[in-house]
């Protein structure tokens, strides 16, 4: 087995190995896949217990992280690290040619991985070739067979470049990059786990899902016409899942694209049941059932559903510790995450701020990937100011508002008129622009930009 992370990681979560063959067919697959045994180091009703279900998540910042659990398990005795036994909840599949699961099973085991890699490592290694039954020669197939059946069930994945805060010698940098294949091919393994621990909770009558409801028709009919405006048009009969994958996220264009199709990917949340089969059991970006069970070092819900499934698939009672907790779950995971959330854009933010802190004034190459309708510019009009929008700043690779005219995927150049480190916030405008003059009737004139009274004029920094 080996683990494949981002670098420098040490909570680690999967461990995978894989083979040609299953179930006495040479053309299928099987696939082992660790997850640590978190729930042997927590006990029902202690005091551990009840401050994971207050932390609900690690919550990663650039200096450091305020982990769910204590680092003596989060980063040691629960983590898959090399060249040591642990703990694990091992899933099994077998596959058949096509890469669909055929026979599935879930036991607690000792494993050992035998090397950890990043994320470039596991690609350059993949790249290269080499021994073509290799875990991550496999892993290469298994995941584009899984992608297959994932369009094919009307399922879709983001490909959105990843900002990422590193430290430098003197501070701290953002750095972007578009994803790497071997991140998608890995997430397949972890999204097929996720689909198979739902289904058996949905069979065993009790557990917790993450949900998601179908795009808002209109949110539907809105994304189709953005993307005839910009070019590059979504057809009728080809799933939406599809249509992303094809997208070439280094084209100005098709990057705008790709951030308009989060407006699809809207009303996530986590659904506990017991007894009575939920309204809502899928997860419509995925286009199937689905539930979090891969990531328990660092996320409450996986380790009470690699609990309920063990249980389940043993022809056994779900301990009451797990199944009493299950209700309280999704608000708790709602509200971690809220705090993750601000967390991790704030930190963003304020990067931001300071990687162009002293900059005002300088220009700047941007791509539009957010333009203003035309009801916010006449809006904006009104108000004696510029519409706003957002832009990826090409260097340094910041995420940011911008005040202008200026059309989605359109290259620009950019003029830095603030970057405030104690709001953390940071303000362009499209260059050769300036606002209309202020109405008399408007107190004070143009609405100041710390003004939120109108999230949708006025983007979510970073």
């Amino acid at each position: 087995m080996l683990t494949i992370d981002p670098p420098g990681s040490t909570d680690l979560d999967q461990a995978v190995h894989l083979q040609r063959g299953s179930g006495g067919q040479d053309d299928g697959f099987t696939v082992h896949y660790a997850i640590a045994d978190v729930p042997a180091f927590i006990a029902p009703g202690g005091a551990l217990d009840a401050e994971t279900l207050r932390r609900g998540q690690t919550v990663y910042l650039p200096d450091g992280r305020i982990p769910l659990h204590p680092e003596v398990i989060s980063e040691d005795t629960g983590s898959l690290l090399p060249g040591v036994d642990r703990g694990a909840y091992l899933w099994t599949f077998g596959l058949d040619r096509t890469g669909a699961v055929v026979s599935t099973t879930v036991e607690r085991a000792r494993v050992r991985s035998r090397e950890q890699l990043t994320y470039q490592e596991a690609q350059c290694r993949i790249d290269a070739g080499g021994d073509p039954g290799s875990t991550l020669a496999l892993l290469k197939e298994v995941g584009l067979l899984r992608a297959r059946l994932e369009t094919a069930r009307g399922g879709a994945s983001l490909r959105l470049p990843e900002q990422e805060i590193t430290t430098t010698d003197h501070g701290y940098q953002v750095l972007t990059a578009p994803p790497l294949d071997v991140e998608d091919w890995n997430a397949q393994i972890s999204l097929m786990t996720g689909i198979a621990a739902a289904h058996i909770m949905l069979e065993g009558g009790v557990g917790i899902l993450r949900t998601m409801p179908p795009a808002d028709p209109d949110a539907e009919s809105t994304f189709r016409a953005r993307t005839r405006a910009l070019g590059h048009p979504w057809p009728q009969d080809q799933p939406y899942g599809e249509y992303l994958r094809e997208l070439d996220i280094t084209r100005p264009q098709e990057l705008a694209i790709m951030h308009a199709a989060t407006s699809l990917f809207r009303g996530a949340g986590y659904t506990a049941f017991d007894g009575d089969t939920p309204e809502v059991t899928v997860q419509s970006a995925i286009a199937s059932p689905y539930a979090h069970a891969t990531a328990p070092l660092r996320r409450l819900v996986d380790r009470f559903v690699l609990a309920t499934c063990l249980a389940l698939e043993n022809g056994e009672d779900v301990p009451l510790g797990v199944r009493g907790l299950l209700p309280s779950l999704p608000a708790a995971m709602r509200d971690s995450s809220l705090v993750a959330s601000r967390a991790t854009n704030a930190a963003l933010d304020l990067v931001e701020a300071a990687s162009l802190h002293g900059m005002e004034g300088q220009e700047f190459n941007a791509v539009v990937i957010s333009a203003p309708s035309s009801e916010q510019a006449e809006k904006a009009r009104s108000q004696g100011r510029l519409p706003w929008g957002e832009i990826q700043v090409e260097q340094p690779p910041v995420l940011a508002r911008f005040e202008g005219e200026a059309e989605a995927g359109q290259r620009i150049r950019a003029v830095l008129v603030t970057s405030d480190m104690a709001n953390r916030t940071v303000l362009f405008r499209v260059a050769g622009q300036t606002p209309p003059p202020r109405p008399a009737e408007v107190p004070g004139g143009a609405l100041a930009p710390d003004d939120h009274t109108d999230p949708v004029d006025w983007p979510h920094q970073g």
